[in-house]
């Protein structure tokens, strides 16, 4: 594993571990996270650590055009109950995701550094959100990293029912429209394989982003 200093680099991700960090240190500065997007890499750490950055393989992509939506689910869009917006509450979509808790998990890896991160990004029009509210209240979103035609998945959380599922639906439709190339969603999840992502090698992740990351795509 490589110790990073102030300088903005990486080691070549096309021979990075598999399912270890390829990498250690540096920091979040606006400049290292859309460099290391850019070439398929993300942090990924938890609290008191460490930054660790890490280029799984294979690697779970979904591509826009692939979207599946189960009966049930297309039932719960038909209603319109969830209203959708994009990019007006950035702050709190990303500290929900951090501190609502999930099946399974006891704890988070989204650091109060990542959020003051990302919410940077976000002002500089690199990290976006989708928020699902009932009735007037936040009750689900998502935020992620675009770059050129490229949109990486960060996290999702909801507080009722359906309402991260419905957000995701609306990004994607977004993103159709918008003529994105693809989805990373990073680690295999059967809830991400439900929507239709896949895995893919690395090195045929890398080669896409190599050429979506240069288009002159807008969110």
């Amino acid at each position: 594993m490589i110790l990073l200093n102030e300088e903005i680099w990486f080691p070549d991700p096309y021979s990075a571990p598999k399912d270890f960090p390829l990498a250690i240190g540096g920091d979040l500065s606006p400049e290292r996270l859309i460099f290391a997007y850019s070439i398929g890499i993300f942090p990924w750490y938890s609290e008191g650590e460490p930054i660790l950055w890490w280029s799984l393989d294979p690697r779970m992509v979904l591509f826009p055009n692939e979207l599946k939506i189960s009966r049930s689910l297309k039932k719960v869009l038909r209603n319109k109950s969830f209203e959708i917006k994009f990019n007006t509450n950035f702050e709190e979509v990303i500290k929900n995701c951090a501190t609502v808790k999930r099946k399974g998990q006891d704890g988070t890896w989204i650091t109060n550094e990542m959020i003051d991160a990302y919410i940077t990004l976000h002002k500089l029009g690199y990290a976006h959100s989708v928020e699902t509210y009932l009735n007037g209240k936040l009750v689900g979103g998502l935020y992620g990293v675009a770059i050129g035609g490229a949109f990486f998945g960060e996290s999702m959380f909801h507080k009722v029912s359906d309402a991260s599922k419905v957000a995701f639906v609306h990004l994607v439709w977004h993103l159709q429209k918008k003529g994105f190339d693809i989805i990373d969603c990073q680690q295999s999840t059967p809830h991400m394989a439900k929507f239709g992502a896949r895995e893919i090698p690395r090195s045929k992740f890398l080669d896409i982003l190599s050429i979506s990351t240069k288009k002159k795509i807008k969110f």
